[in-house]
């Protein structure tokens, strides 16, 4: 799966920037947003394989940005990131159809086998 097209939703902007460059290091292509209000214009406009949503941003949250991107219809499966107070909303995530979810700080290589697993499902649905 590497080459897979991969969105990293998060409001803090170094976590991205530097979770960007380690991903493309590793051969994925990666757009960074820092909301829920423009994870969903990049989905609307654009194809990706594996979505990593934040839950704790301003504005629109990760619970309600997983539940807008659930009303688009995509073939794309969605990675929750959490902090350790929010595994209950993480669990929520799950239910709501996320395909799993990682605790931050979270190690690159435990986050690329998830895109892997998460590409990998959704290669089977498509």
């Amino acid at each position: 799966m590497t080459g897979s097209r991969v969105l990293l939703v998060d409001d803090e902007t170094i976590f991205t920037r530097n979770m960007s460059k380690l991903l493309t290091f590793r051969g994925y292509t990666v757009t960074a947003v820092n909301s829920g209000d423009a994870a969903i214009r990049e989905l609307e406009q654009n194809h990706f394989d594996v979505v990593v949503l934040d839950l704790k941003m301003p504005g629109m949250d990760g619970i309600t940005t997983l539940k807008e991107i659930q009303k688009l219809g995509l073939f794309t499966e969605t990675l929750i990131l959490t902090g350790h107070g929010s595994i209950d909303s993480a669990l929520e995530a799950m239910k709501l159809g996320a395909y799993d979810y990682l605790t931050k700080p979270c190690e690159i290589d435990e986050l690329v086998a998830k895109i892997e697993a998460a590409g990998a499902k959704k290669e089977g649905k498509d």
